[in-house]
């Protein structure tokens, strides 16, 4: 048969080639077509709200994919439809990625993450799970434009005459080919720059010069030119930019953080400060773990009992809220470990963990406290052996600290983690912080039979019912901690407090409608989405009960530290104590893209920056309000998030230690 069809294939790519080249162009148009169709394609999967393509962003998609492709008008006609099937390959995996990237962290690859890309293959099933039958369609064309490269890189040529450079017929090709791709830049140039300097002259002001949602920058630039300004932007800041900062801005960011400093060097005039002084310290960062299963019920049996059991012996704030970005898990340790906000793109642990930080383990240290990490996973992931060092850990217990003996999920489960952890707690002098992060309830959720014992009901065999299954597990887990514990006398001799990291990927809201029994609101989503569980014992269940106050995670070390009567009133951090006597007045969590709530209101900024899609909600109604009722603390969102990203990008923290 190989013999039949190698002919078959060499005429029917010969006759492809003579087309062409009568054509004058065809292979490019042909080109245009199935990227313009792929880069629709994208648009419609991703779905963002007020974000559909329009006319104007089909000019910058074609003009973008101009601007990458016009210099192949100066090949010879093999060469460039060579050329232009392999650049077809390479944009498809790029948008194709970014897909992938997308249905798991609701952003597009960076740059900053790609330095990360040692990670991707530790997803293992996560990345399967994001895959979808329609994605066949992004490929497609592949079926012919493989075996189109490989005829034509590896066909016979059939032996030239040397051909004179200085006959008239190959100047005039030659520069009818120079002038066709400068044309086709040009018209690129025009398409792309034409609508953009329409937006960021109007309605989307101020978007490259701020830290902005990287689908806001999609919104205006197409996915392949995001990655174009995006390499530019990178560039710029690494090679090019000047590192030297304005003194004025240095100055109003010290300001702005001695400002939070004395918030909290007030409240050391409250009872509660210092009141666990010597205390152990035991915080427990939970996979995935979302607030909205706390309490709940399916079949007549508790998602969360021993959590549920907790609520009587400890403070549980309902209305906590995870700050988390494209970092993720390691944000959430930033957040609760160093209380600054993440950045916007990347994770802080992997872009700048040679800079200085005010962190919890340090504070601690520099207080008689022994410290430690413990994580059963590998030790270079999310960079954690470097930056746990410069955060001042005496010990981190890595996946080889534990013996494997109940394999689940990523690594090993969080029953036998948690119960190895404490074995390693008890060799610790105290007083210690021991800071645990749990792994069971990773995406995509799958967890053995053997450790299954929730009944999922209409939900099993969906991703919505493995979460339920994995946080299930989970919870019994943190009960054996608890219990442990108590058998080994440092229940009453420890804080101790969990939290969850961030939301669990999942996007449809059918299942979550059809467990809680309603339909949800928008803002009744975002809390979904946004809100974990924070649960924090002090010794003898003290001011146990369920708060309202809002939180975040940025509030956790500012909490730990105000309990053990340690100042942070000089410390570079911007979260302020939750247990108090009273609650703060007027404290606002302050997300990543730019969202706040006071638990009077919640704001939400526009995600294709038009101000008329900003939105104020009233927090316990989700009523819309006028979006002047939130503008004040929407400045001061802003400010948090420019203040907290100058002092980590330029290691100011560093410059302010070394001022007289």
């Amino acid at each position: 048969m190989a013999g039949w069809l190698q002919p078959v294939m060499r005429r029917a790519a010969s006759a492809a080639l003579g087309m062409i080249d009568r054509t004058k162009g065809i292979d490019l148009f042909l080109f245009y077509v199935l990227m313009m169709a792929k880069l629709v394609l994208f648009d419609r999967f991703v779905d963002v709200p007020n974000m559909s393509m329009d006319v104007d962003d089909v000019f910058v998609g074609l003009g973008t994919l101009a601007l990458v492709s016009f210099w192949t008008l100066w090949l010879p006609v093999r060469a460039r439809v060579t050329v232009l099937a392999l650049l077809n390959m390479v944009l498809t995996i790029i948008v194709y990625a970014d897909l992938l990237y997308f249905r798991y962290f609701q952003d597009l690859i960076s740059i900053p993450v790609l330095t990360q890309a040692g990670q991707v293959g530790s997803l293992g099933e996560s990345i399967g799970s994001l895959l979808t039958p329609a994605d066949i369609w992004y490929f497609i064309d592949w079926v012919c434009l493989i075996p189109l490269v490989l005829y034509l890189a590896f066909r016979k040529r059939k032996a030239r005459a040397q051909v004179s450079f200085v006959k008239p017929k190959w100047v005039r090709r030659s520069l009818m080919r120079m002038s066709l791709s400068m044309i086709v830049f040009a018209t690129g140039l025009t398409l792309v720059f034409v609508p953009v300097n329409m937006a960021t002259r109007t309605w989307a002001a101020g978007l490259f010069a701020s830290n902005w949602w990287n689908m806001s920058l999609y919104n205006i630039t197409g996915v392949i030119g995001f990655h174009g300004y995006d390499i530019y932007r990178f560039g710029k800041e690494r090679l090019f930019m000047d590192k030297t900062v304005p003194a004025e801005q240095v100055s109003e960011a010290e300001q702005w953080f001695g400002e939070r400093g004395a918030v909290r060097k007030q409240l050391e005039d409250d009872p509660m400060f210092g009141k666990y002084k010597g205390m152990n310290v035991i915080m427990v960062q939970l996979e995935a773990f979302q607030n909205f299963v706390i309490g709940q019920k399916i079949n007549g049996q508790e998602v969360t009992p021993n959590m549920n059991k907790l609520l009587g012996e400890s403070m549980y704030f309902k209305n906590f809220y995870h700050q988390t970005s494209q970092g993720r898990t390691s944000d959430a340790d930033l957040a609760a470990n160093i209380s600054l906000q993440p950045l916007p793109t990347g994770s802080v642990f992997i872009r700048y963990p040679q800079h200085q930080y005010d962190s919890m383990p340090s504070a601690l240290k520099d207080n008689g406290y022994t410290t430690a990490a413990y994580h059963a996973y590998d030790g270079g992931f999310w960079n954690r052996n470097t930056m746990y060092s410069a955060m001042r850990y005496d010990a981190f217990y890595s996946k080889k600290s534990f013996k494997i003996d109940e394999p689940l999920g990523w690594s090993l489960g969080d029953n036998s983690f948690f119960q190895q952890s404490v074995d390693l707690m008890l060799k610790q002098k105290q007083p210690f912080y021991s800071y645990l992060i749990g792994l069971s309830s990773h995406h995509p959720y799958t967890i053995p039979e053997r450790a299954q014992s929730l009944d999922t009901g209409e939900f099993t065999g969906t991703i919505f019912g493995d979460y339920l299954q994995s946080v299930h597990y989970v919870d019994a887990s943190l009960g054996h901690l608890v219990e442990r514990l108590k058998e080994e006398g440092l229940w009453d001799k420890s804080i101790f407090l969990f939290y969850g990291d961030h939301d669990n990927s999942i996007r449809e809201w059918e299942p979550f409608e059809k467990f809680l029994g309603k339909p949800l609101s928008e803002l009744e989503r975002l809390n979904i989405l946004k809100q974990v569980p924070l649960f924090v014992h002090i010794p003898n269940g003290d001011r146990s009960g369920v708060y309202e106050q809002v939180g975040g995670q940025l509030d956790l070390t500012p909490t730990i530290l105000h309990l053990l009567g340690i100042s942070s009133a000089d410390k570079y951090m911007i979260g302020t104590p939750l247990v108090t006597e009273k609650p703060l007045e007027g404290k606002k969590v302050v997300l990543r893209n730019g969202s706040f709530t006071d638990g009077q209101v919640f704001y939400i900024p526009s995600e294709d920056l038009l101000p008329e899609h900003d939105k104020c909600l009233d927090f316990a109604s989700a009523a819309p309000l006028e979006t002047t009722v939130c503008q004040a603390g929407a400045d001061y969102a802003r400010d948090e998030l420019t203040h907290s990203d100058l002092v980590i990008e330029h290691n100011l923290i560093k410059h302010y230690r070394k001022q007289p």
